[in-house]
């Protein structure tokens, strides 16, 4: 009997840094086919390998290293892998990007900043033992109005998902009141939001009763923001089902309980990554 690799499962951390691994080789390779005008048969030929393994490779799919290395051969590219230290200021970004996360809170910048809301990416907070960083936050001086937004590209494990959100709600406004000046929030709007995919939903759905624990209130407040209006009072603490490519007249985000029921837009983070690559996101 061999050994186990694993003696526990890996944290969402882990989980999305690796997915993050693979989108990113995916994109870089799929870039560096079409740069030379190569069809995916012709990669897959040059490469030694199936059209079935180059597709999965360029979608973001986890496959072999041997694969990926024979890829990247047959385009004249080397890959390597760097270690990196992201206290560091000068650290690079390589391969371990995170495309989709990012996507979801480039959209949420751009939006919050368009409506003239001053906008904080990954603020750092600090209480005691507890310390974290917060993807996005928005705030209102004059109406004392916070949002707080946490993007999540699936759940791995729960535990870990509700302790960092709990953190958060519990001593992430007191951190930025300090930094703004303000002294007591009128309202506070914390919003889970969650890519718009097959594999979330179903996380959601399975665990209905928690994440409704966990995110009680409608999206109301959070819809609020969006038109530019924050709430004047009251805390709320709500998840979203987010879809950072919906276009035209497709609704960007809905609350947990439309969730519950509602048709996925993309099957899981490699084909939303996939997605986002062949729309230049």
């Amino acid at each position: 009997m061999s050994p186990r690799n694993f003696v526990k499962p890996a944290p969402e951390a882990v989980v999305t840094r690796v997915e993050g691994v693979w989108a990113g080789i995916g994109q870089a390779i799929r870039a560096a086919r079409m740069a030379k005008k190569w069809t995916l048969v012709d990669l897959a030929r040059r490469a030694g390998v199936s059209r079935t393994v180059a597709y999965i490779v360029e979608a973001g799919r986890a496959t072999s290293l041997e694969a990926v290395v024979r890829l990247t051969n047959a385009l004249g590219l080397r890959l390597e892998f760097e270690l990196t230290d992201p206290r560091r200021k000068d650290s690079r970004p390589g391969l371990s990007a995170d495309p989709v996360h990012s996507a979801m809170g480039e959209l949420e910048a751009r939006h919050l900043r368009g409506l003239q809301f001053p906008v904080g990416i990954d603020e750092p907070y600090q209480h005691y033992q507890f310390a974290g960083r917060a993807d996005i936050v928005a705030w209102d001086v004059a109406r004392a109005a916070l949002l707080h937004i946490e993007n999540r590209t699936r759940f791995p494990d729960f535990q870990d998902t509700a302790a960092s959100y709990n953190a958060k709600r519990a001593y992430l406004a007191e951190a930025i009141g300090q930094r703004t000046g303000v002294t007591r929030w009128s309202s506070q709007t914390h919003a889970m939001a969650a890519l718009w995919s097959s594999e979330v939903l179903h996380a959601l759905r399975m665990r209905r009763e928690s994440f409704r624990s966990l995110c009680p209130d409608p999206a109301d407040a959070i819809a609020a923001w969006w038109r530019g209006e924050p709430p004047q009072s009251g805390n709320t603490s709500t998840l979203i089902a987010l879809d950072p490519l919906a276009t035209g007249r497709q609704r960007l985000f809905v609350g947990l309980d439309d969730a519950m029921t509602i048709r996925p837009r993309h099957l899981g983070y490699a084909q939303a990554a996939a997605a986002l690559m062949a729309h230049g996101v």
